[in-house]
């Protein structure tokens, strides 16, 4: 017997997230439309308490596996006058190399987390809900070799009232990713 697609996301009911424009942020549902629909058909959406968009109180409240979320945050570093950002995506067992890996791949001489409202922003995403998916173009999307070898993560969905689930591979395959290893510690 093979597993529930989305199974990852615990005791939630997931629909297919095309299906839910409702519970994606504005990015989110554009980029997703841009998929190919057989890539799109492999995202779910689940509606959530918006007080649990936290990694761990997402985890606790719906039984979805800590090893099986992703998190997804954005790093800026400054390179004469200008700002670069990326996004990593790394499971939610461990942290991203900001200041190794993230500070080398950017090219600046230090790197950190993003200032909450310009992530929030430059992303057109809300606090705990930030994801991959829809992200501004050009922007280097670096996911962790764990996160791409995943069968499937729970990342957010642009807003704090829901959660996507995917294959670990399609998070690899998104425009601007790179898989690094060593990018979660």
């Amino acid at each position: 017997m093979s597993t529930p697609r989305w199974a990852v996301l615990g005791t939630l009911v997931a629909a297919p997230a095309l299906d839910r424009p409702d519970l994606l942020g504005v990015p989110v549902a554009a980029a997703l439309k841009g998929f190919d629909p057989a890539d799109a058909a492999l995202v779910g959406v689940a509606a959530i308490d918006p007080d649990l968009a936290d990694t761990a109180a997402f985890c606790e409240a719906y039984a979805s596996p800590l090893a099986g979320s992703a998190n997804c945050v954005v790093v800026a570093g400054k390179r004469g006058g200008e700002v670069r950002y990326a996004a990593c995506l790394v499971l939610a067992t461990t942290r991203a190399d900001v200041n190794g890996f993230v500070r080398k791949h950017l090219d600046v001489r230090k790197a950190s987390f993003a200032p909450m409202d310009d992530a929030c922003e430059r992303t057109g995403m809300e606090y705990g809900g930030i994801t991959p998916i829809g992200l501004p173009e050009g922007w280097p999307i670096l996911v962790d070799a764990a996160v791409a070898a995943a069968p499937e993560v729970v990342i957010g969905s642009g807003i704090r009232g829901s959660k996507l689930a995917l294959p670990g591979e399609l998070a690899a395959r998104l425009p601007g990713a790179e898989v690094v290893e060593g990018l979660g510690r």
